[in-house]
């Protein structure tokens, strides 16, 4: 039996291989990867190694073992019908005899084109018959703090979010939640409603952002449809962009505020204050 975690070395897959190895050992845990070449310090420590892409169903054949647990974390090619990708990944899992999957869904309010994709793989998860965990994460810390640049640039925190909030909380204190229920009992067939201890606005991330620079950074607010510009003029596709900007529309309807408290309960700590993850980006 094996824990297997697709996506390994993404960002969010890093995040759970590293606190799995934390609490069992590296031969029980196997990161699915389409690169071996960006998992070698994994192989080093020990953790079983597989090589499948989404998009070929074929090497997806010995990657699941009877008793697995599997992490399924959702794809990022937006254009590559995700939910025929992740379909491949629950049939090969049912094929095996898998003891459990959980998959990374979005929140259950958010009506955004984005959680399109979540919705058709839940669907399909819940079809196939497979024991199952819906882990549907709440908008992460990074989405900001990942990309201050442009902020700092032109001091100001651009965005189509209106007065919304937001519940959103760190990468890992996400992956604690998946390994929580990877490695623990009792999570069969259960729908976790996952984000931050505490929603916040842009107008307060911008205030948050001054305070730690000592810059006056102001929240710009502008148009679902100002943004998608602004978003495809800086290199996204349009359609791409789009979507982004939609998930702004969301945030203004309050469509990614999360109060279940269910992640600080699965992690057994508070979530990582928003204020930790700015002052985190800063220092890098």
């Amino acid at each position: 039996m094996s824990i297997v975690v697709t996506g390994a070395t993404g960002n969010l897959g890093r995040h759970v291989v590293e606190q799995l190895l934390e609490k069992v050992p590296a031969e029980q845990v196997t990161a699915v990867v389409r690169s071996p070449e960006k998992a070698a310090d994994l192989a080093e420590r020990g953790v079983r190694l597989a090589v499948a892409d989404y998009n070929v169903p074929e090497t997806l054949d010995d990657v699941f073992a009877a008793g697995d647990k599997v992490l399924l974390i959702s794809g990022n090619e937006f254009d590559k019908g995700r939910v025929q990708q992740h379909r491949r990944v629950i049939e090969a899992a049912k094929a095996a005899g898998v003891a459990l999957l959980a998959y990374t869904s979005a929140p259950k309010t958010l009506t955004a084109a984005l959680a399109d994709d979540h919705r058709g793989t839940e669907r399909a998860l819940l079809d196939s018959g497979v024991p199952y965990v819906l882990l549907r994460n709440g908008w992460y810390h990074e989405v900001y703090t990942e990309n201050l640049a442009p902020v700092l640039e032109h001091n100001a925190v651009v965005a189509a979010a209106g007065e919304g909030r937001i519940s959103s909380a760190a990468r890992a204190d996400y992956a604690a939640a998946a390994v929580t229920v990877l490695t623990g009992e009792g999570h069969e067939n259960k729908t976790y409603e996952l984000g931050g201890d505490e929603a916040w606005s842009l107008a307060e991330y911008a205030a948050e952002l001054s305070r730690q620079t000592g810059k006056e950074i102001a929240y710009k607010p502008v148009t679902v449809e100002e943004l998608t510009g602004i978003l495809a003029g800086a290199g996204l596709p349009e359609p791409v962009a789009a979507v982004f900007a939609g998930a702004d529309a969301s945030i203004a309807k309050g469509e990614l505020v999360v109060t279940s408290g269910a992640l600080a309960r699965l992690i057994g700590r508070p979530t990582t204050p928003l204020a930790d993850a700015i002052a985190a980006a800063l220092k890098n």
